[in-house]
């Protein structure tokens, strides 16, 4: 049995139904999510969208950075949270599905706070000076390891970094994994967990996050 076939769809319906509700802007990006592309479980969802806005309101940041635009649900959620001069970078490199996310961040009223580029995530911290209050990153998980080596430096003491997917399927349970990805993940995990600059834990919410703060 796989991974998510464990998983119990009543189960999810019932934490659905008593947990907040998600705004009506986020409701329709999620129907046009799964009408509009090929890919529509990469969307963060409900449940997870939920976490994500609660620890952005928590910290309430003035700076979040996202890798890993898709269409845009993960980064209206973490807006929620932003403080009122506050701003999210978003960053994709996927230019055909751009259209869907802008039109979304348009009618949010976090328009003004949402700065979304078209640029490799690499090339963006290694050339960025910027300091983040929190790191969200769901993308290509090849480069997972080497996100967060990239990472490390854009984080203070308080930054908090959540990677999704981080149990890949249940994939990272692999003693020798031939995939690239689940070899990547299972090397972001061991690289997490040896850092003594960061406290951390995996929540087994939906693919995995491991949940990080910069000590």
């Amino acid at each position: 049995m796989s991974f998510f076939e464990e998983k119990n769809p009543e189960m999810d319906r019932y934490l659905e139904n008593h947990a907040s509700s998600e705004p009506e802007i986020l409701k329709k990006l999620r129907r046009e999510t799964f009408r509009k592309t090929t890919q529509p479980h990469m969307i963060s969802g409900y449940q997870q969208g939920r976490l994500l806005t609660m620890v952005s309101k928590m910290l309430n940041p003035e700076k979040i950075l996202e890798i890993g635009t898709f269409t845009g649900y993960a980064t209206l959620c973490l807006a929620e949270g932003l403080s009122d001069h506050g701003r999210i970078t978003t960053l994709d490199v996927n230019e055909d599905l751009a259209y869907l996310p802008r039109k979304y961040f348009t009618e949010s009223k976090f328009s003004h706070q949402i700065d979304f580029k078209i640029q490799d995530a690499k090339e963006f911290l290694r050339n960025s000076g910027e300091f983040f209050d929190l790191i969200f990153v769901d993308a290509d998980k090849e480069n997972y390891a080497e996100y967060f080596r990239l990472i490390r430096p854009r984080t203070k003491s308080g930054s908090v970094v959540m990677f999704d997917n981080v149990l890949w399927y249940g994939k990272v349970l692999e003693e020798n994994p031939r995939q690239k990805s689940t070899q990547a993940i299972k090397e972001l995990n061991d690289l997490i967990a040896k850092d003594e600059d960061f406290e951390n834990l995996i929540l087994p919410l939906r693919d995995g996050v491991n949940f990080l703060r910069r000590k």
